[in-house]
């Protein structure tokens, strides 16, 4: 069975970047599953996945705009001192977690303007990079009515994965 439109598909993965860096990897025993179709994973991803099977295995190059998009200079927002916590040094590069109405995000600051004022920069940590996968295709099904239960109600959070939020407090309780 190949990969088309609503399937369940698990993966194999890592994550690298231009530099080389890994920056994530599916654990050993826990592929990623997705539902091809469903907004779940990267759109160049899963475009490069279409048409694989299982055993198929692949180097794919995904590039900024299908990826995580280009960095967008409105995200670099200024934001008062104040709304970080008081016993914490900020410093450029800090990443904190926010809770925004999809819920939580990273933010990372880009730079202390003075004493009362910090930018922030809210663009996707991978925005603007050019990414590499290595993958292995280790599953390729129709997706089961829980499956589709569970995407229909919110939880398509990806559980299990080392990049992705806890999903206990989503009320998913996959994983």
């Amino acid at each position: 069975m190949k990969i088309a439109d609503n399937m369940y598909v698990a993966i194999e993965y890592s994550l690298n970047l231009e530099s080389g860096q890994e920056v994530d990897r599916s654990q050993e025993g826990q592929p990623l599953g997705f539902i091809t179709g469903a907004s779940q994973i990267i759109p160049g991803l899963e475009k490069a996945l279409s048409g694989m099977a299982v055993g198929d295995a692949a180097d794919i190059t995904v590039e900024p705009e299908d990826g995580y998009g280009a960095v967008r200079d409105d995200l670099f927002q200024e934001v008062p001192r104040n709304q970080f916590p008081a016993d914490v040094e900020i410093k450029e590069g800090m990443s904190f977690e926010a809770q925004g109405p999809h819920g939580p995000f990273m933010i990372v600051v880009s730079s202390i303007n003075d004493n009362d004022t910090v930018t922030v920069d809210l663009n996707h940590p991978m925005a603007g990079q050019r990414l590499h996968f290595t993958v292995k295709v280790v599953e390729v099904r129709e997706p089961s009515a829980e499956e589709i239960a569970r995407l229909a109600s919110g939880c398509g959070c990806g559980c299990g994965t080392s990049s992705q939020a806890d999903c206990s407090s989503s009320g998913c309780n996959c994983g």
